[in-house]
């Protein structure tokens, strides 16, 4: 697998290890000398609510740690590094975690995309619509974000990439309308995917929430269980505010799976957890970059390793 963590500009940045190496200036070994050394036990619980793993995350891997410690399982470095990233990625593996993409019984597998502006929902869509068309599949694009016009337009070049079909409105038109008629259009060319976008104002708009809500309605409507996948993208660099947005968008509507972007593990990356054990919602794509291919199917021990590691 590609990496998860972009570089930015090539400038190294300290990783989580290196922070939590940080703690104890030395060795990581001297966290643990006599048993287990608390305030060092304390700085490693800050340094994780810090990075965003959230106040119960965190403690429940300093626990985990305190516990393998005491238990002689956890003596060196190695030892330290691998306990932190199983605890990572069990919290990952925990409730709701299944990463695989729901797929409609018949007709086409509808999937939402929702997120606010600049979280990179069209190029998350460009990506996915590129996966689908390497399998094989049928695909549809709906552009219901038709209050930015250049919106439409990038999706549809998107679309004209991966030559897959596009329907969208005049800029200003009734965003529920547009999916109405990707949803008809994708049900009556026979497709198997349609994926639609969607308007992305600030997450504190409520008549973004009411015109979601609608879309929502308003897809189900046309075909009943639709749509089978709501995903919301987020931005990884965003820290507790991505926690914010996520809360405020699945109160609106039946968040299915979550997508990451612009991942940076050595400074936002516990955000995933958080955002996990929030919503009880999987992880189900993390972005790795702006190429077309640069996306994959989220895997937690992975995902852990690399944070860790990074």
């Amino acid at each position: 697998m590609a990496r998860l963590f972009r570089k930015k500009d090539d400038v190294p940045k300290r990783s989580l290890w290196q922070r939590v190496k940080d703690i104890v200036r030395t060795d990581v070994g001297v966290l643990l000398r006599g048993g287990v050394d608390e305030g060092s036990l304390e700085a490693l619980e800050q340094l994780l609510i810090e990075s965003d793993f959230g106040v119960a995350t965190s403690l429940a891997l300093v626990a985990d740690v305190e516990r393998l410690a005491k238990r002689g399982d956890v003596k060196s470095d190695v030892e330290f590094r691998d306990a932190l990233a199983d605890g990572i990625a069990r919290a990952l593996r925990s409730g709701n975690s299944d990463a695989t993409m729901n797929v409609a019984s018949a007709g086409p597998t509808i999937i939402l995309v929702i997120g606010v502006n600049g979280a990179g929902k069209t190029t998350f869509i460009g990506k996915l619509i590129a996966e689908y068309v390497a399998q094989g599949k049928k695909v549809l694009v709906g552009a219901a974000d038709t209050f930015r016009a250049g919106a439409i337009d990038q999706l549809r070049v998107w679309a004209q990439r991966s030559q897959v079909d596009f329907v969208g409105g005049a800029p200003g038109s009734d965003p529920a309308s547009v999916a109405f008629d990707a949803v008809d259009a994708g049900v009556k060319r026979g497709v198997d995917i349609v994926v639609i976008d969607t308007a992305g104002r600030l997450h504190t708009s409520d008549d973004l929430m009411t015109e979601l809500r609608k879309i929502h309605r308003v897809i189900a409507k046309r075909l009943p269980d639709a749509p089978h996948e709501v995903l919301l993208v987020l931005d990884g660099t965003i820290g507790q505010n991505a926690l914010a947005q996520a809360r405020t968008f699945s109160a609106a509507v039946p968040v299915t799976g979550i997508v990451v972007t612009k991942l940076d593990g050595t400074a936002k990356g516990g955000i995933v957890v958080a955002v996990h054990e929030a919503l009880n919602v999987p992880i189900k794509y993390v972005g790795l970059g702006e190429q077309i291919g640069d996306l994959a199917p989220f895997d937690a021990a992975e995902f852990a390793k690399e944070l860790v590691e990074t």
